[in-house]
């Protein structure tokens, strides 16, 4: 399972890198909006964890981009806006999650598991596996 990180943070970002590696999911990561345009552009993922506020732009756009592409990678947003609308905001632009700062290590990684095996199930009943 191929995992991108997307948080403009270096400590939480590394912290997350290591500890889905340690669950041993291939994990890549991008610091801003453009390098993160740039991996979702070129790769698909199985799990997308996404922070809003990035430099060089948002991490809602980068959803709505992803929707355009129509690519069926799984998003996990992870932010301190913690307002509801906020929440509906990325919930309906198609995130599969919303988790909000700070947070566990182990709550991300519950999240993830929880989600992938979701989208697994579902390749299943669906035949496309």
């Amino acid at each position: 399972m191929k995992i991108l990180i997307v948080e403009d943070e270096d400590s939480l970002r590394e912290v997350m890198i290591r500890s889905l590696e340690k669950e041993r999911y291939v994990v890549e990561s991008a610091a801003n909006y453009q390098d993160a345009l740039l991996k979702i552009n070129d790769y698909d993922y199985d799990c997308i964890v996404l922070d809003i506020m990035l430099p060089g732009g948002s991490g809602l756009h980068l959803l709505e981009e992803l929707k355009k592409m129509r690519k069926k990678d799984s998003v996990i947003i992870v932010s301190a806006k913690d307002s509801i609308e906020d929440k509906v905001t990325g919930l309906d632009l198609g995130a599969d999650d919303y988790l909000t700062k700070p947070f566990g290590v182990m709550e991300l990684i519950a999240r993830v598991k929880a989600l992938l095996r979701r989208t697994e199930e579902e390749r299943k009943i669906s035949g496309k596996e």
